[in-house]
Order: C-alpha cells, then sequence, then structure tokens
C-alpha cells in the first residue's frame, strides 16, 4: 500500500485577490521563473522587482518596465500592494527573506533549498506555522517527466514494495553551474548537496515514501579546487560564459575567487521506514543527466535519460542481463532543461494560494531534503561520522498536514507498451 506523506496543505485560507500582483525578488539566472506567473494564473502579474545590483536592475526594467524597482526586501514591504513574491536569490539569502515576507502575510515562493543550515529552515518552518502565511518551496523536480513516470510505475505497484533507492549524478555542466560565481562559496551554499542534490534527495524521499533518518557523507574537492585562474564576474549570470567549449574540466577559466565546495560527493541514507538509499554527484563528468535505480520487492526501475526521449525501463521477471526493460516507458516533458516542471510548479504555487489546492511539493519535505543534504556535508567534512537528522516538532508537523492525504495523482499518460516495441525504439 503506497501511502503520500508529503502531499500537505500549506496555509488555513487563502487570499480573495484573484489576480495576485507578485514581486520577484532577485534578478538573476533563476528570475527567468517568473516568465510562467501570466501563463499558471491568468491575471496575475509581476509588479515588482527587488535587486540591489545595477546590472540585475537593468535585465529587470526591460523583463518588466513597468515593476516598480526596489533595492532591498524592507523596501518591497513598507511599499505595499504585494500578494505574493518568487525568491531566486542566492541560498545563503533565503532565511532571512523568508522569515520577512512571512512576517509581513506575503506568500513566499521559496526556490529551494529552502535554507542553508538544518537550523535555518526549522526557522522558516516554525516562522510559517505561527505566522500562517503561505510558504511554499520550489522543488520543480517532482513534477518532471521522468519523476512522474518513475511514481507512476510504483504507484501501480509493478516493482512491488520499495526497498532501496540509489542515485548518480553526473553533473557535466558543474564547472560553468556551479564554480564560476557564488555557487563556487561554502559560505552561501554551504554544500552541493544542498543547492543541487537537494531535488534528488526530495525525489528519494517521494519515491520511497519516508524520510531520511540517519546519513554518512563521503566527498572532495578534487578538480576545480586546483585552478588557480579565478576572477570576479560581477553584474553577469551563468549564460553569459557557459559554452559546451569549457572543456576539459581542468582546462576551465575564470572560476569565481573563492573555491571550497567538494566536486564529488556520495551519500548514504537510512530512511524511517527502513528503506536505503545511496546519493552520488560529480561535477566533472563529460554528460549531464542523472540514474535513478528503484529496487523493490517484485521488481527494479532504471531511468536512461532524464529528459524527454528518455526511458523508463522496468524489470520484473527473473533472468540474466539484458539491456532492454522486461516494460519500458517513454520520458514526456522538456527535451532539455525543466522549464515544463517549472510552470507546474508554479501553477501549483497559484492554486494552492488562491483555491487551498493540495501541493505535490510540502514544506515539510523541503526541510527533510535540507536535513538529508546539510548533515551529510557536515558528516563527510568531519571524517564520515553517521549523524542522525532530528525530527521537527509536532505542532509545525501538524500545521502543514492535511487530515487526511489526497489519493496519489493519476500516472503520466503514457500506454503500457512491450518489450519488444520499445525496445527498437528506445536502445
Amino acid at each position: 500500500m503506497h501511502i503520500d506523506r508529503d502531499t500537505q496543505r500549506t496555509s488555513e485560507t487563502a487570499p480573495a485577490e484573484t489576480s495576485p500582483r507578485v514581486a520577484v525578488i532577485g534578478f538573476g539566472a533563476r528570475a527567468a521563473i517568473a516568465e510562467h506567473v501570466a501563463s499558471a494564473r491568468p491575471g496575475a502579474r509581476v509588479v515588482a522587482v527587488v535587486e540591489p545590483d545595477d546590472a540585475g536592475r537593468d535585465r529587470a526594467r526591460r523583463a518588466y518596465p513597468d515593476a516598480a524597482l526596489h533595492f532591498d526586501v524592507d523596501s518591497l514591504i513598507a511599499g505595499g500592494g504585494i500578494d505574493a513574491a518568487l525568491v531566486t536569490t542566492p541560498d545563503h539569502t533565503h532565511e532571512e527573506i523568508a522569515l520577512k515576507l512571512l512576517a509581513a502575510g506575503i506568500a513566499a515562493y521559496l526556490e529551494k533549498p529552502l535554507a542553508i543550515t538544518l537550523e535555518g529552515a526549522d526557522r522558516v518552518l516554525a516562522a510559517a506555522a505561527e505566522t500562517g502565511t503561505l510558504l511554499y518551496v520550489g522543488h520543480n523536480f517532482r513534477h518532471s517527466g521522468v519523476v512522474r513516470a518513475m511514481r507512476g510505475v510504483i504507484s501501480r505497484g509493478e516493482i512491488g514494495e520499495v526497498k532501496a533507492v540509489w542515485v548518480r549524478h553526473f553533473v557535466g555542466n558543474g564547472g560553468d553551474y556551479y564554480y564560476k560565481d557564488w555557487h563556487a562559496d561554502r559560505s552561501k551554499t554551504g554544500t552541493l548537496l544542498l543547492q543541487k542534490a537537494s531535488h534528488d534527495l526530495d525525489v528519494i524521499h517521494y519515491l520511497a515514501s519516508g524520510y531520511t533518518r540517519r546519513v554518512v557523507g563521503m566527498g572532495e574537492l578534487m578538480v576545480y579546487g586546483g585552478i588557480t585562474d579565478r576572477r570576479s564576474r560581477h553584474g553577469e549570470t551563468m549564460p553569459d560564459w557557459f559554452s559546451y567549449e569549457n572543456w576539459p574540466p581542468e582546462k576551465q577559466t575564470g572560476l569565481n575567487p573563492v573555491v571550497d565546495v567538494e566536486d564529488v560527493s556520495m551519500m548514504l541514507m537510512t530512511l524511517d521506514n527502513g528503506v536505503m538509499a545511496s546519493y552520488q554527484q560529480c561535477h566533472f563528468t563529460p554528460d549531464y543527466w542523472r540514474n535513478y535505480t528503484v529496487i523493490g520487492t517484485e521488481g527494479r526501475l532504471e531511468n536512461h535519460g532524464d529528459t524527454a526521449g528518455g526511458v523508463i525501463k522496468v524489470w520484473n521477471r527473473r533472468h540474466e542481463w539484458q539491456g532492454a526493460g522486461d516494460v519500458e516507458y517513454p520520458i514526456d516533458g522538456a527535451a532539455s532543461g525543466h522549464e515544463d516542471a517549472d510552470l507546474l510548479t508554479m501553477t501549483e504555487f497559484f492554486d494552492t494560494l488562491l483555491d487551498g489546492t493540495p501541493t505535490l511539493v510540502s514544506p515539510v519535505a523541503a526541510r527533510e531534503a535540507v536535513a538529508a543534504g546539510y548533515l551529510a556535508a557536515e558528516s563527510l567534512r568531519s571524517g564520515s561520522q553517521p549523524l542522525d537528522v532530528p525530527a521537527l516538532p509536532e505542532h509545525i508537523v501538524g500545521h502543514f498536514s492535511r487530515p487526511s492525504s489526497p489519493a496519489d495523482p493519476p500516472p503520466p499518460a503514457f500506454t503500457h507498451t512491450s518489450q519488444s516495441t520499445l525496445g527498437r525504439t528506445f536502445r
């Protein structure tokens, strides 16, 4: 029997405003998610931007010429007239900004991770419970085609009861994505087991229907720490320097002045329901995708590719090695990136804000992803000592939990196809 533990409420009431006025806080590369506001909820509009940097303010003016510009969150709050805010700032600022928005009664769409420390994440959840203000954490990967397809296989019982989840994350764009700006600085990121892995840690919990309660980490800064060509990229964002020609990794140039986060990390997890899981992340591979293996009592699944054109393979009969699954399902969604998941996530935010609709993501699940990643980094930096994840106080869990969970969402609209057909299509 599958128990959906993560579809939870995020506030007692929804505002009467049906055309929400939205602020974007931080106008770097991730602010592009605001482009989905109008599509996600007709009538919703970006009316304000908070951005202290001149280059960011110029980008904001071009994107939203009619929006009010503010230098800080305090000015935004004092100005009034805001129903919701999208927080797309660097990770180390999430906690402080969220606390201010929640106290002001402004619904917060907070980019993952929730915070860069476990204590910070818990402070944000406590504030949301105390104020009753909507807190939504943008764990968009739950809405991706690959995750929906894997969830469908598990929910239909095709591999039995989940017992183990293994994830290998090949971050082939790591040098450009994470080592040329603030992401490389531990004081601003904490660990890439938060900024990058929080997606996958959340999905591990989602697929396994449990939360990590003990974790062990290992990791090193193996490649990028030895590159001495570094400079400030003030005013630039990742698209300004990204290129597939930046290869091999040791030939990267213009890294951030501070580089002290691991470029290889591994972690082992024991979940509260007995499921065992592992996660491995490397930032200097040539390819860029993540591979899940989920093993149940009656079979296993594995994805080959994690965007449209990939396939979920299911083996549920005994045999020797074979490349084709006994059953295979195509992965739908975007052919590259996660624009489709961004739209679904933004739609869900407005649906719960305005209609009180249950959400596929939850602040509690976001906290549990932070807890696993943060403590894994603490473990790997202290000799790989096993660390236990503390439970949230019951009153905070209770605030975010519905009296009864809604049914699991229906599986993606794909058809059950025979091995012989898909073996020709997806090899």
